[in-house]
């Protein structure tokens, strides 16, 4: 008798980034879609992992990351947001965001849970959930602003409720949560059994002189929340799949506990190059908000006087259009129109939700070279 398997996830099929970034090369298209950068990471990093691959760091690094990287994480902290993490046991290196963001679900979820998503959510988180045996609920950001309506989230909260998961800087949106948005949050889930895992991928890119604020700094959510951070973003080198979790030593320790039989462990020499460089250029990253807000500017400039309408990016190297002036056509099939016709691939942005927004959403990437930026610019404007 041949076995048949049954199918986990019988409603997911392959991500949409890998669509358009196939249906891009197919076209020759100007690719936009796909969230990575056409520019190499920083010479003096690929300069460190060289000399680490050279150097005899080969073999197996310890399951929760590289002591030196653990370290290095720490004082990041410490500088960026005045908190004091214990390298050894608030802070796991794991396989890119997406692992940590898996581990951190399989950790605290089980069969019967409820877990709160804000749509548009980014696409893994809801898979995630249901691979753990609990239920996704899917709530609204509201308006073109896309904010949290806190008294549907109050109504959302239940005995069931055990995770709520946040992301900021936000994808694909590009907008970034308040403080008082923060403390608005923890007052609400002062009451609840519920954890809290944030996503805050692009916490570097925060743009128009305003500051990131993260749940590893908030005094209240501190202690019940897991945040999620990636290298790939902050380095330009999304292909090394380098990311880390922050999260109170009881929580951490649950998250390892999956860690451990996922991956295990994270490529050494990545982790010890990744070290070298934080170590020797500390101030790198704070070069990123003026750096990708120049090219968000650049875009909006190019972009001026096309159909398209922009809200400004706040964070993220991300930038939505609202398309609804010209095209009635549903997102999905708009955007493949853009990269099949128009030579520009963009992200169709109903794939993050559950039910329809209001608008018609697209979402640009533009993490790319001025020239690149220019030359997609100028085939939207022609529309």
């Amino acid at each position: 008798m041949q076995p048949v398997a049954k199918d986990k996830l019988p409603d997911v099929g392959t991500t949409i980034f890998s669509v358009m970034s196939a249906l891009a090369t197919q076209s020759n298209a100007i690719n936009l879609s796909q969230g990575f950068p056409d520019f190499e990471p920083p010479e003096r990093l690929r300069e460190a992992l060289t000399e680490r691959v050279n150097s005899g760091h080969n073999q197996y690094p310890p399951m929760h990351g590289v002591e030196a990287l653990r370290t290095a994480i720490a004082q990041r902290f410490v500088m960026r947001y005045g908190t004091t993490l214990d390298p050894q046991t608030e802070i796991t290196v794991t396989s890119g965001a997406t692992e940590a963001i898996f581990c951190a679900i399989t950790a605290l979820c089980h069969p019967g849970d409820e877990v709160i998503l804000f749509d548009p959510a980014y696409d893994c988180y809801a898979p995630a959930v249901r691979l753990a045996g609990a239920k996704p609920i899917h709530l609204p950001l509201t308006g073109h602003a896309f904010r949290i309506d806190f008294d549907q989230l109050e109504q959302a909260l239940g005995k069931k409720t055990r995770l709520l998961i946040l992301n900021s800087p936000h994808n694909p949106t590009a907008t970034t949560i308040s403080k008082a948005e923060l403390d608005r949050l923890a007052t609400v889930l002062a009451s609840q059994d519920c954890f809290v895992l944030s996503d805050e991928v692009y916490d570097a890119m925060v743009f128009d002189g305003q500051r990131h604020t993260s749940v590893v700094a908030h005094p209240q959510l501190r202690e019940r929340s897991v945040a999620v951070f990636s290298f790939g973003k902050t380095f330009h080198a999304t292909g090394w799949k380098i990311g880390y979790a922050v999260a109170p030593p009881a929580l951490t320790e649950q998250l390892r506990r999956i860690h451990q039989y996922n991956t295990f462990a994270t490529a050494g020499p990545l982790q010890w190059a990744i070290a070298d460089f934080m170590n020797a250029e500390p101030e790198f990253e704070t070069t990123l908000a003026d750096f990708y807000a120049a090219k968000r500017d650049h875009f909006a400039a190019a972009m001026h006087g096309s159909r398209f309408r922009l809200p400004v990016s706040t964070g993220t190297y991300f930038q939505l259009a609202e398309y609804s002036t010209i095209s009635d056509q549903p997102d999905t099939q708009f955007a493949r129109w853009l990269t099949t016709e128009i030579g520009v691939a963009a992200i169709p942005v109903s794939v993050f939700c559950q039910r329809p927004l209001e608008g018609r959403w697209v979402r640009f990437c533009f993490a790319k070279q001025d020239d690149t930026l220019s030359e997609a610019a100028g085939r939207l404007s022609a529309i």
